[in-house]
């Protein structure tokens, strides 16, 4: 049943057409990844959806009690909360009962003995219940642990940008929400974070609409694809698997239909050049058909890239790093590191954020001094470096002079020659595109042409740091075949479990003990053997316990035989206490005084009860081990 529907939007952003008069529908349940070229107008999309932006013509219907929740790609947090405030965040009745049992709850632990906060806080556990809100707590508190947040009274303004987005990706997956909206909530993300964030969803209640680069997690988490081009929304049901296949398709179908009205185009031509007279009505409709069949544009259909660039000779000494070391703050980032590169190499290098990968990967380039060790770089190297920061560009510049800034034409591998024209055009910019004041591309648009910037230069060493959380799944697509061809060594420190595959075949990987190994291999193979290490050891474990069990004594001992034949009393007399003094909690009603010291020793005696059953079970598999082996 759908829950949302779209007619007719229609919005333009200058002189381009956005959405033009784009329909559609989101259903319960649906897991919607919506893709396109960056700059065609994902991110404004979603924002019109939630409500955040409005669209020149169209129409949003749905019930007035739907919520929608929203997650930007630059979330910015509310200043003087802390994390759990923030969290909790929100007009829903569970999140405003959460946060006032959070605060009662913090004002006690900082007045133990003050009965009026006591009483403020049973008043809101009354409430809890009412709002059946302990499993929305506790999955609160489980997500931001998951995301490594773990300090949930700190403020948020002394988190770092990766806190605060984690911050806010918690805040979106528990707010009640029956549209959840999410643009690129894996930027920044390590992969093993992003792993759990795809379990996570697939659990999730509503219906889900998001943006990301990240081609793995938009396979395994969504079951439709909406793809915007050029003011156009194509639907696809089905992950992305299925909509690769399906856009094969259709531009199958494009190309035939462009050809047969080529076709039809020169049949007609040729008639009117024959001279046919136009006088007749017949033969004017004949001649208007002509020219709509002349200003119909013919479908844009990507461009393979056929060539290999960089003609830039690289000798067989690359780069040799010996030794090196380096800290920041009295942290050890790299300790004691080697490692040789070859020509022809293609390494990845991975692990958890703040470890120290983009710092290796600057020493590596020479753009930071390690604090000891040496590098050696061969005379022949031409370092190209995609950067995670974000250029200075002039902005009253066009695209195609930034370009040809840097080089107006680029040499294959063969000697031929590619313009700057041909290799915008490559990188998904039309030739009309390319005259667009860089001031009106958008942030996305930039990075891809910043990412042209550095090849133009001719590499035969390309260095790229994180390349992939700015830039939509064609322009990656197109990088990727670009790196298939490309003649030169590849460095590249990446989240991407997609773009790592297609790319690298052996890896380093910084571990979160600051240790750094090397694997063989692509980044499925090292999560393979990674899986394939942590089970035999499981086993390994399990097979120890199993052994040491055997090697245990079979028979009680006389203390443990008394305890044995007490113990099931014990629990007894405590399940009985404890029922009385909820009784009595019941009949205190407003006397602090006694209801505070019952509450003191209930709590006292679940946690003896809780103990002494964890014993009782002890005892019990080891009475029923000792008369198995009798």
């Amino acid at each position: 049943m759908s829950i949302l529907h779209v007619e007719n939007l229609y919005k333009t952003y200058g002189e381009k057409i956005l959405f033009d008069h784009i329909s559609f529908a989101i259903a319960e349940k649906q897991r919607i990844g919506l893709i396109g070229v960056n700059g065609t107008g994902k991110s404004t999309l979603l924002k019109v959806i939630a409500g955040l932006e409005t669209a020149d013509s169209g129409e949003i219907t749905h019930a007035n009690s739907m919520r929608i929740e929203y997650l930007p790609q630059d979330p910015e947090l509310t200043k003087g909360l802390s994390v759990l405030e923030q969290i909790y965040y929100g007009d829903a009745p569970i999140m405003q009962v959460m946060r006032a049992y959070e605060l009662a709850l913090s004002e006690l632990e900082k007045d133990p003995e003050n009965e009026t906060k006591l009483k403020q806080l049973m008043n809101m556990q009354q409430k809890m219940d009412q709002q059946d809100a302990w499993e929305a707590n506790t999955i609160a508190k489980t997500v931001l642990t998951k995301l490594g947040i773990t300090d949930f009274s700190s403020p948020v303004t002394h988190l770092s940008g990766g806190q605060k987005k984690r911050v806010a990706i918690a805040k979106a997956l528990i707010q009640p929400a029956d549209i959840l909206i999410l643009d690129e909530p894996t930027n920044h993300l390590d992969n093993e974070t992003i792993e759990w964030l795809e379990g996570f969803l697939a659990q999730y209640k509503g219906s889900i609409v998001l943006i990301t680069h990240d081609r793995y997690f938009l396979n395994r988490v969504t079951n439709q694809i909406f793809e915007l081009d050029q003011g156009h929304l194509y639907t696809y049901s089905g992950n992305y698997e299925v909509f690769l296949e399906k856009k094969a398709e259709r531009e199958i179908n494009a190309e035939n239909s462009e050809e047969k009205r080529q076709n039809l185009l020169r049949r007609e031509l040729a008639w009117l050049r024959r001279g046919a007279k136009a006088r007749t009505t017949k033969q004017k409709a004949r001649i208007g058909r002509v020219e709509e069949l002349q200003e119909q544009k013919g479908p844009a259909l990507s461009k393979d890239l056929d060539f290999a660039i960089g003609s830039t000779r690289l000798g067989k000494k690359v780069l040799e790093l010996e030794h090196i070391s380096k800290a920041y703050d009295g942290k050890k980032m790299i300790n004691d590191f080697s490692y040789l590169v070859t020509p022809g190499e293609r390494l990845g290098i991975i692990g958890p954020n703040g470890s120290g990968k983009s710092t290796l990967l600057n020493i590596m380039a020479g753009r930071i001094k390690a604090d000891q060790g040496s590098i050696d770089m061969g005379t022949t190297v031409k370092i190209g470096f995609y950067t995670q920061e974000h250029e200075e560009m002039d902005e009253n510049l066009r695209v195609v002079e930034y370009i040809k800034e840097t080089a107006e034409i680029v040499h294959t591998i063969d000697g031929e020659v590619i313009t700057a024209e041909q290799m915008l055009e490559r990188f998904l910019f039309s030739r009309s595109a390319q005259w667009t004041y860089i001031r009106k591309l958008s942030g996305g648009e930039r990075r891809r042409l910043y990412l042209l910037k550095v090849l133009m230069e001719e590499p035969n060493v390309l260095f790229l740091d994180e390349p992939t959380n700015d830039l939509d799944t064609q322009t990656l697509s197109v990088l990727e075949d670009y790196l298939d061809q490309f003649p030169g060594v590849v460095l590249t420190v990446s989240h991407d479990r997609y773009f790592l595959d297609r790319v690298v075949d052996h890896l380093i990987v910084f571990e979160r003990n600051g240790q750094i190994s090397r694997f063989q291999g692509s980044y499925t193979d090292y999560m393979e053997e990674t899986k394939s290490q942590e089970l035999k050891q499981d086993k390994e474990t399990v097979s120890d316990k199993a052994s040491y069990k055997k090697e245990k004594k079979k028979r009680l001992s006389y203390k443990e035989q008394q305890e044995w034949e007490q113990i099931e009393d014990k629990i007894a007399s405590l399940e009985e206490r404890k029922e009385q003094l909820e009784q009595e909690i019941a009949a205190a009603g407003s006397d602090l005084g006694k209801v505070q010291e019952f509450y003191k020793e209930q709590e006292q005696i679940e946690e003896k009860l809780e103990e002494t059953i964890e014993r009782w079970e002890e005892l019990s598999l080891l009475v029923e081990e000792i008369e198995q082996g009798n």
